[in-house]
């Protein structure tokens, strides 16, 4: 007798994966998301390992996850799938101090952020 099960949030042709506490802001990993955004898998991932942002490659392996999870999970077929989102989101803000000058303290902020994957398999990506 346990509660019932949560219906699934996505169509049964997606599948996703979250990186959580990602080491950046969300305004540095929101341009290398928007990199891969509405691209074929095969591509953004071709994109990522390329691209000289630090952060690409957390993202990059965040793609791998969704990719494996439409595979062994969800019965998608991997060559038709696409980026269909990639949507960052503010985790919170560690504060730090740094010593200045004549007795002075500055504040650091150091922020994190999530990052949520979802790809769809569209049987029209290859035309």
């Amino acid at each position: 007798m346990g509660k019932p099960a949560t219906p699934r949030a996505l169509s049964d042709n997606e599948a996703k994966a979250v990186a959580r506490m990602l080491r950046v802001s969300p305004r540095k990993l929101n341009l290398v998301a928007a990199l891969i955004r509405g691209k074929p898998v095969d591509t953004a991932l071709a994109d990522l390992e390329f691209s000289r942002k630090r952060i690409a490659n957390d993202v990059k392996k965040c793609l791998e996850s969704a990719i494996a999870n439409a595979e062994n999970n969800h019965d998608l077929d991997v060559d038709d799938l696409i980026v269909a989102e990639a949507h960052v989101g503010k985790a919170f803000v560690l504060k730090r101090f740094h010593a200045r000058a004549r007795g002075r303290g500055a504040r650091i902020e150091k922020p994190f952020s999530h990052l949520t994957i979802v790809v769809r398999q569209v049987e029209e990506a290859k035309a």
